[in-house]
C-alpha cells in the first residue's frame, strides 16, 4: 500500500512529468483522484495486476502519451480494449520501477495449490515498456505440471497427514504383515539365526538403499500425488513412469486380493478347529474375502480421515500382539509348551539354532524368497504423497524410522533362543530322572532340558519351529491376541493397498499418458478422492480373491514391487549421474554409486524371488514402455533422460571436433528455407527424404518458432529449427550460414524453392535471392534448388482454410500481399481446381512414388553431390519403385566410349543405374522457338544499349546497373544457348520422369547479372516435371575406395 500526495505550484512543476505519469497509470488500474488536482493514488498489493489470476502470460501494455499511439493488443494491431498497465512500485531500491524483488510466487506453476504464481516483467517489458508482441513464455516460469493443476476451491477443510500419522504408521503397518507370526519361526528354523539375520539384513539393504533414493528425489522439489508413479516419471520421464505407474497401480490392486486372503485362510483355520465350515475350505476363503474387502472398501470410500484412524486402531493392536510375543517369552513354560519345543531363554538352544538345517529341497535364496515380501511395503508413505503437509520432509524421516522399526521387531521376533526346530507335542516324551541318556543328534539342547525328541530325527514331528507355523500364538502370554494381531496386520495391509492403488491410479490418469484412462482421472470431495479408482481396485481384488490361492498370486506381487524400487533407485542413480544444476536434493545422505547397486540388487532378488515371474514383468514393462514412447506424450517434466542426452549430444558434438571429415562418411546436412514449414511441404519433405533420420536437416523459420517445431513434430519430420532477425531475405540467410549448427553438426547443402515471380518481382528481391546462391557458393555449400510447375507455397490456401498464418519466407515465389488478397474474394470454379492441384502437387513427396524414373542430367563434376543425392532417394520407401537413368555430354563419335567410362564409374561408385544415355548434339543450337522464348524473357530487363549513343548508353548503365547489357549477352552467348537446348532436351528425354535432378549452372560474380542469371535457371527447368538443380561444392562426396 502507498500514497503519493501532489499539491501547490512547485510541487506541479518540479513532478509535472511524474504527475502524467502517474495520471496514466492511476486511471487505467481505477484509482482515484480528487478534483483540486491532488490525486491520492491507491493500490493493494491483491489488486496489482503483477499477480496474474490465470497464469499464463504476462500482461500486456497500454501505449500512453509516452509514444503517441492508440492501445496495441499485444499482436502488433490496435483496437479500442484497453488492456490493465503493469504498475511500478516504490521497491527496496528507493525508486519506482518495474523490477521484482525475488519472490517465491514467480516460481510457482499454474494452479499452485499453495499460493498465487505471479509473473514477472519480462525482459522485453524492462527493455520496451511499449512493446507490441509479447513473446511467449517470457515469465520465465515452469512448465505447467498437469500433476500441480488442482482446483483451488478444493483446498479449503482438505485432510493433510503428518509423518508419523501418513508415512511411518502406514509403512510399518505395510511391512508388518501375516510374515510376522506365521512364517518368520519357519525362516530362522531353515536359515539358522546366522543366515536368518543374512535374510534379514539382506532385505533391509535393499529397502533402505531404496529409501535413500526415494528421500533424494522426493527433497528435490515439490512432491505431488502419485507416490512411487510421480517420483519415477518425474525424474525418468513419462515413457519409465508411464510403464511402472500402471504395473505398480495394478500391483497394489493386486496385492488387496493378497492380503484379504491371507486373512481369510487364517478365519478358515479357525473355523475349521471350531468345526464351523459353511460350505469348504476354498469357498469359505472367498466368500470371508469378499466380505472383507466390501468392508475395506467402505473404510476407503469413507475418506482418508476414516482410513487413518481405522489405521491407527490396526497399528495398537498389532503392537499389543507383538509386546505379547515378548511377554510370553518370559513367563515360565508349561509342561505343554515344552513338549511342542518352547523352553524360555537358553543359550543352548540359541547356539543349536546358529547353523542352517534346510529341508524340502529348501535353500537359502528360496527362504528369501519367502521372506522378502515381508520387507515390501516402504512405499505406503509415498503411495498417498497428495495427502502429506509436507511430503519432503515427511517421506524421509517416516520411511526410513519405519524401515529401522520394522527391521529390529523381526530380529527381535525372531525367537531363535527359546523354541527348539523340532518337538513331538507329547508331553510324555520326557526322559525319566536318574536314565543315563547320552545327548547328542539334532536335538541336545531339548535332551538337557529333559526332552526326548529323537523321533523327530525318524519320521516329521508337527511341532517346533520349522513343522508350526502357529508358534508365535504358543509362545505368546495370550494366543487370541496373536490371531489378533494377524488379523490386524493383514487387514492394515489391505487397506493401504487398497489407499494406495487408486491414488497412484489417479494421478497417472490425470497425466493423461494413457488416453484411455482418462475417465479415472476425476476425484470426489475436499479431498479429491478417487471414487472411480476405488471401484476398479476393488473389481480387481475381487477378481483375484476368487482365485484364493496366495502362492499364485505373491510372487508377481513382490516382483512389481521390485520393478519399482529398482526404477526408484535407478532414477536418483541417473539424476546424480546426468549432474544437472537443477538436482539439488536436500537430503544429502545418498550415493549415486550406492543407488545404483540397489537398483541392481533389486533387479537380482527378482529372479531370486522368482525367475518366470521376473521376466514377466519385464515384458510387460518393456511393451508399455514402447507403447508410451511411441505414443509420445505431450508432456515435459525435465526427466534426468533429457539431462543426460543432452550431455551424450555434447559429448559426442565434442569428440566429432577432433576427427577430420572423411568422404565416407559424408552426409547430406540440409538448411532448408521453407519459411514456415507447413508453407512448402514439398521442399521439406524432399529433404527429409535426403535426411531421413541420420542427417541434419535445418528449416528457416523467421517467425512463430515454437508453432512451426509442434508442426514438424506433429508431421514427424526429424529437422532442427532457426530463426533470425534480420533486415531482409539475403542477410537472414547469410546469417544462418555463417552461425547454423554446433562442430561438425552443421549444415552442408543449401536448399530452396525456385522464385517463379522472378519476372514480376521488384529489382531488390531478385537481386536478394541470387545473391543468397553466391553466398552459398561462398561459403562453400552444396545448393539445391526446386522447382514445380504448380510452385510450392500454399500458404495462401492454408490462410484460406483457417491452418496457419500464411507466413512467408522473403525469398521465394511470390508476393504475400498478392496472394493474401487473393483469398478476401470469392473464389472461382478456376481458381478452386488450380489450388487443389497445387495442394496435390505440393503433397506428392509424401506418397509412395510410382514406377518410374529419375532421370539424372549429370553435366559438370561437382563432387558427386548431383550423383549421390538422387542415389539416396532410390533408398527410401517411397522412391524404392523408381530407377535411375543418368545423362551425360559427350562428343561425337566417343558414343560408347563415354558411355564405357562412365558405366565403369558408376560400378566403382557402387552404385545402381537403368540406363546411361551420352547426348552428343547438346553443343547445336536450340530451334528457333526455344530462343524466342528466352528473348521474351529477358526483354524487360535489357538494356539495348547497342542501339543507343555511347552517351545514352552510359547513363542507361548508370542508372540501370542491374540490366542486362548487349554486350553481356554476347560474352555468354554460349552458355546462355547451353541453357536453352538443355530444355528442349530435357523435353525430349525426360518429360515422363517421376523428377529430374539437373547440374546447376553457376554464374560468375560481377559478371553475370542476376535477371541473366535466373533467366538461365528458368528457361533451363520451364514446362518439366518436378526438377531439382544441383550444384555440389566440388569438395568428393563419393569414393571408390575401401
Amino acid at each position: 500500500m502507498f500514497s503519493q500526495k501532489l499539491c501547490g505550484p512547485e510541487d506541479a512543476a518540479r513532478t509535472s512529468e511524474t504527475y502524467r505519469v502517474l495520471r496514466v497509470v492511476g486511471r487505467t488500474l481505477g484509482w482515484q483522484t480528487s478534483r483540486c488536482e491532488e490525486p491520492v493514488f491507491t493500490a493493494s498489493l491483491m489488486e496489482n495486476e503483477a499477480y496474474d489470476r490465470i497464469g499464463d502470460e504476462p500482461p500486456n501494455y497500454e501505449e500512453t502519451s509516452f509514444s503517441g499511439g492508440t492501445t496495441s493488443n499485444g499482436n502488433g494491431t490496435s483496437n479500442g480494449e484497453h488492456r490493465a498497465v503493469r504498475p511500478s512500485v516504490v521497491s527496496a531500491f528507493g525508486h519506482d520501477t518495474l523490477d521484482r524483488v525475488p519472490n517465491i510466487d514467480f516460481y510457482r506453476n499454474a494452479g499452485s495449490v499453495s499460493g498465487n504464481r505471479a509473473v514477472r516483467p519480462s525482459l522485453q517489458e524492462l527493455h520496451d515498456v511499449f512493446q507490441k508482441v509479447s513473446v511467449e513464455g517470457s515469465d520465465g516460469t515452469p512448465s505447467d505440471d498437469v500433476e500441480s493443476v488442482i482446483p483451488l476451491d478444493n483446498k479449503d477443510g482438505t485432510v493433510r497427514f503428518g509423518w508419523i500419522k501418513g508415512v511411518l504408521v502406514r509403512c510399518m503397518l505395510n511391512i508388518w504383515g501375516v510374515m510376522l507370526f506365521i512364517r518368520l519361526s519357519w525362516v530362522f528354523g531353515q536359515a539358522g539365526w546366522g543366515l536368518g539375520i543374512v535374510v534379514i539384513a539382506l532385505s533391509c539393504v535393499v529397502t533402505t538403499v531404496t529409501g535413500l533414493s526415494m528421500s533424494a528425489i522426493c527433497t528435490n522439489g515439490v512432491v505431488r500425488g502419485g507416490g512411487a508413479y510421480y517420483l519415477i516419471s518425474r525424474s525418468l520421464g513419462p515413457e519409465f513412469g508411464g510403464s511402472i505407474g500402471l504395473i505398480f497401480a495394478f500391483a497394489n490392486a493386486v496385492a488387496v486380493a493378497m492380503y484379504v486372503v491371507g486373512f481369510a485362510e487364517t478365519v478358515v483355520d479357525l473355523l475349521k478347529e471350531n468345526n464351523a465350515i459353511m460350505i469348504d475350505e476354498l469357498n469359505d476363503i472367498r466368500i470371508i474375502g469378499c466380505i472383507s474387502v466390501v468392508l475395506l472398501l467402505g473404510i476407503s470410500v469413507a475418506g482418508m480421515e476414516w482410513e487413518a484412524k481405522a489405521q491407527i486402531g490396526l497399528l495398537i493392536i498389532l503392537l499389543v500382539a507383538i509386546v505379547n510375543v515378548f511377554v510370553g517369552t518370559g513367563i515360565p513354560a508349561s509342561t505343554d509348551k515344552k513338549s511342542k519345543g518352547f523352553f524360555n531363554y537358553d543359550a543352548k538352544i540359541f547356539m543349536e539354532n546358529l547353523p542352517p538345517d534346510f529341508r524340502d529341497g529348501e535353500t537359502f535364496f528360496s527362504v528369501f524368497a519367502i521372506f522378502f515380501p515381508a520387507a515390501t511395503g516402504i512405499l505406503a508413505g509415498a503411495n498417498i504423497s497428495g495427502d502429506l503437509k509436507d511430503p519432503q520432509d515427511a517421506l524421509p524421516k517416516g520411511t526410513l524410522l519405519a524401515i529401522l522399526i520394522t527391521g529390529v521387531t523381526y530380529l527381535g521376533v525372531a525367537l531363535s533362543a527359546t523354541v527348539v526346530r523340532d518337538a513331538t507335542g507329547n508331553i510324555n516324551d520326557t526322559i525319566a530322572t536318574g536314565m543315563d541318556m547320552f545327548c547328542n543328534g539334532s536335538n541336545t539342547a531339548a535332551c538337557e532340558q529333559g526332552w526326548n525328541f529323537s523321533s523327530c530325527d525318524v519320521s516329521s514331528c508337527k511341532f517346533g519351529s520349522m513343522n508350526n507355523f502357529q508358534v508365535m500364538t504358543m509362545v505368546s502370554g495370550f494366543g487370541p491376541l496373536i490371531t489378533a494381531g494377524t488379523f490386524s496386520a493383514t487387514l492394515s495391509s489391505a487397506l493401504a493397498s487398497l489407499v494406495s492403488a487408486p491414488k497412484v491410479f489417479q494421478a497417472l490418469c490425470k497425466d493423461n499418458i494413457y488416453t484411455a484412462l482418462k475417465f479415472f482421472a476425476k476425484g470426489h470431495g475436499k479431498n479429491n478422492e478417487p471414487i472411480r479408482g476405488y471401484v476398479l481396485t476393488f473389481i480387481i481384488a475381487v477378481a483375484f480373491i476368487i482365485i484364493a490361492d496366495l502362492n499364485v498370486i505373491a510372487p508377481i506381487i513382490s516382483n512389481f514391487f521390485l520393478a519399482s524400487y529398482a526404477l526408484i533407485n535407478f532414477s536418483c542413480f541417473h539424476a546424480s549421474y546426468a549432474k544437472s544444476p537443477g538436482w539439488r536434493p536436500a537430503y544429502r545422505y545418498y550415493n549415486m554409486w550406492l543407488s545404483l547397486f540397489g537398483a541392481v540388487l533389486c533387479c537380482g532378488v527378482m529372479f531370486v524371488i522368482n525367475w518366470w515371474a521376473a521376466l514377466l514383468t519385464y515384458a510387460i514393462e518393456i511393451f508399455l514402455y514402447v507403447y508410451v514412447t511411441v505414443k509420445k506424450p505431450n508432456v515435459n517434466w525435465g526427466s534426468s533422460t533429457q539431462a543426460v542426452t543432452f550431455v551424450s549430444a555434447v559429448n559426442n558434438a565434442l569428440s566429432l571436433t577432433g576427427v577430420e571429415d572423411h568422404v565416407k562418411n559424408f552426409r547430406p546436412q540440409c538448411m532448408v528455407l521453407t519459411g514456415a514449414p507447413k508453407n512448402r511441404p514439398a521442399l521439406l519433405d524432399l529433404a527429409h527424404c535426403f535426411t531421413k533420420n541420420y542427417g541434419l536437416c535445418l528449416t528457416y523459420v523467421n517467425a512463430g518458432m515454437e508453432k512451426n517445431q509442434m508442426w514438424l513434430n506433429k508431421k514427424k519430420r526429424k529437422a532442427f529449427y532457426a530463426a533470425v532477425a534480420c533486415d531482409s531475405f539475403r542477410q537472414g540467410t547469410e546469417n544462418l550460414m555463417q552461425a547454423s549448427g554446433l562442430g561438425r553438426l552443421k549444415p552442408n547443402i543449401l536448399m530452396m524453392g525456385f522464385k517463379k515471380d522472378w519476372r514480376t518481382a521488384d529489382t531488390a528481391g531478385v537481386q536478394s535471392y541470387v545473391g543468397v546462391l553466391h553466398d552459398a557458393f561462398d561459403f562453400e555449400y552444396g545448393t539445391v534448388v526446386l522447382r514445380m510447375n504448380q510452385g510450392l507455397d500454399v500458404s495462401h490456401i492454408i490462410k484460406a482454410q483457417g491452418e496457419g498464418d500464411g507466413e512467408r519466407s522473403p525469398g521465394a515465389e511470390g508476393s504475400g500481399e498478392r496472394r493474401a488478397a487473393s483469398v478476401t474474394t470469392p473464389q472461382s470454379p478456376q481458381v478452386v481446381v488450380v489450388n487443389e492441384r497445387l495442394v496435390s502437387n505440393s503433397t506428392q513427396f509424401q506418397r509412395k512414388q510410382g514406377k518410374g524414373t529419375i532421370d539424372v542430367w549429370w553435366m559438370f563434376d561437382d563432387g558427386g553431390l548431383t550423383l549421390l543425392l538422387p542415389y539416396i532417394l532410390t533408398t527410401r520407401k517411397k522412391f524404392k519403385d523408381c530407377k535411375m537413368r543418368i545423362f551425360i555430354a559427350g562428343q561425337p563419335g566417343r558414343v560408347e566410349q563415354d558411355r564405357h567410362e562412365m558405366k565403369s564409374l558408376l560400378e566403382k561408385f557402387r552404385i545402381k543405374y537403368a540406363d546411361i544415355h551420352v547426348i552428343d548434339d547438346i553443343t547445336q543450337n536450340p530451334n528457333s522457338n526455344s530462343w524466342k522464348m528466352f528473348e521474351d524473357m529477358i526483354e524487360p530487363f535489357r538494356l539495348h544499349e547497342g542501339s543507343k549513343s555511347t552517351t545514352l548508353a552510359e547513363a542507361l548503365r548508370k542508372d540501370n546497373p542491374w540490366k542486362i547489357s548487349d554486350a553481356e549477352l554476347d560474352t555468354f552467348e554460349e552458355k546462355t544457348n547451353l541453357q536453352v537446348r538443355l530444355n528442349e532436351l530435357l523435353q525430349e528425354n525426360s518429360r515422363a520422369a517421376n523428377l529430374i535432378i539437373v547440374s546447376m549452372p553457376i554464374a560468375r560474380l560481377g559478371s553475370v547479372s542476376d535477371h541473366l542469371y535466373m533467366a538461365w535457371l528458368d528457361i533451363l527447368t520451364k514446362n518439366l516435371p518436378p526438377t531439382m538443380l544441383i550444384r555440389g561444392n566440388h569438395k568428393s562426396v563419393l569414393t571408390f575406395y575401401s
